[in-house]
């Protein structure tokens, strides 16, 4: 079992265009944390255009396209007593994710305003809500002890509680010999807790993901393939995403290039490293080696691409688990 511990966020998906983004005060393409007052402004802003609401949150992610590809999974967090909450559970159960999500009537369920300008590129604002209430007595210890994977991001440090829970849950894993997988998330994260990461890395994580931006900021270096090197010094297995040029791959010290396995021009790139995440992930767990894995994670980012939001559709999972029981995959060239 893979079990997963993030932020349950309600996503409200909104088409923009660059000037919205200039008009608003973002900047493109990161993740802002807000408070109530903003995420008020931007459903104000919302209103009248074009609005898609999904289950989100970059763990989260990753544990439902897991569980798309047949893959027994579970994930907690903490929602709040609301009608988003009753949403988000709901859609677990219908999508066969194990839930371990915790509910607090002191907070409103999380949620992600996401804004996708003309490129495809999404610009997040998250109001945490509930989440920021996660706490280290949430942490169900058995569930974490009987996993074969725990798999969490960077996100979870923004909060004392969020970190202490994390921090139980990984004290958990080393005792149980369960394999720890850290996605860093998000480069603000990285500015923020760039000694605490690359602490967790070396201390605590067998695998980890960055994008290009993110292991710039760990290593103060603008090379990809160096990056993903100075951090397969920390770790077994380091990944590091560079966007349209593919991934590299560190695994015992030796460095990988892992092609890209998808259209030049996405349809929208939401949630596309979460699902890569998923697809090293689901790799990892049926035994293949880490280059195979690493094929997976492309294949399935280059499909998520395609589509609007982070998750597949029911018919499209039967075609990839398909997919992924044949050989096909293993030959493919792009």
């Amino acid at each position: 079992m893979i079990y997963g511990i993030g932020n349950p966020l309600i996503d409200i998906i909104v088409n923009v265009e660059e000037e919205d983004l200039v008009d608003l005060g973002i900047h493109k393409g990161t993740m802002a944390l807000i408070n109530t007052e903003r995420m008020e402004e931007l459903l104000a802003f919302a209103k009248g255009r074009t609005v898609s609401y999904t289950c989100g949150g970059s763990c989260p992610n990753t544990i439902i396209a897991l569980a798309s590809l047949g893959v027994d999974v579970t994930v907690a967090g903490k929602i709040g007593s609301d009608e988003n909450g009753v949403i988000y559970r709901q859609r677990l159960e219908e999508l066969g994710v194990g839930d371990e999500l915790v509910e607090t009537g002191d907070e409103r369920t999380g949620s992600t305003v996401i804004l996708i300008t003309p490129d495809s590129e999404r610009s997040m604002n998250t109001y945490l809500g509930a989440n920021r209430l996660y706490a280290e007595e949430d942490v169900n210890i058995d569930t974490v002890a009987r996993a074969r994977f725990f798999h969490f991001t960077g996100y979870m440090w923004d909060t004392d509680s969020q970190q202490g829970a994390i921090m139980r849950a990984l004290e958990v894993a080393k005792a149980n010999n369960t394999l720890v997988s850290f996605d860093v998330a998000d480069p603000f994260a990285v500015g923020r807790y760039r000694k605490a990461f690359l602490s967790l890395i070396s201390e605590h994580c067998n695998i980890v993901f960055a994008n290009r931006e993110e292991a710039r900021i760990l290593f103060d270096n603008y090379d990809p393939y160096e990056c993903c090197r100075s951090m397969g010094k920390l770790c077994r297995i380091a990944i590091v995403k560079n966007g349209k040029k593919g991934s590299f791959i560190s695994c015992d010290g030796v460095v990988s290039s892992i092609p890209v396995m998808g259209p030049v021009v996405p349809t929208d790139t939401t949630g596309a490293g979460d699902v890569y995440a998923a697809g090293f992930l689901y790799g990892q767990y049926h035994g293949y080696n880490v280059k195979e894995s690493g094929i997976i994670a492309s294949i399935l980012a280059g499909e998520i691409i395609t589509q609007r939001g982070a998750q597949f559709s029911s018919h499209k999972s039967e075609e990839l688990r398909a997919y992924f029981a044949s050989d096909e995959w293993k030959t493919r060239k792009n």
